[in-house]
């Protein structure tokens, strides 16, 4: 698993805007389509589709 890196402003928007708590969660991939996140302390990933 690929090492998390913290979120820019604009990810933070996002995550907040799916209902997590962007100090909680890494960024480990961005793409126009998706976002996928791993948890800051337990480790557990998701993937998320972006709205347009």
């Amino acid at each position: 698993m690929k090492n998390g890196k913290r979120p820019t402003r604009n990810q933070k928007q996002l995550l907040k805007k799916l209902g997590l708590n962007y100090q909680n969660w890494l960024i480990v991939k961005d793409t126009p389509g998706f976002i996928q996140t791993i948890h800051r302390f337990t480790g557990h990933s998701r993937a998320y589709n972006k709205p347009y």
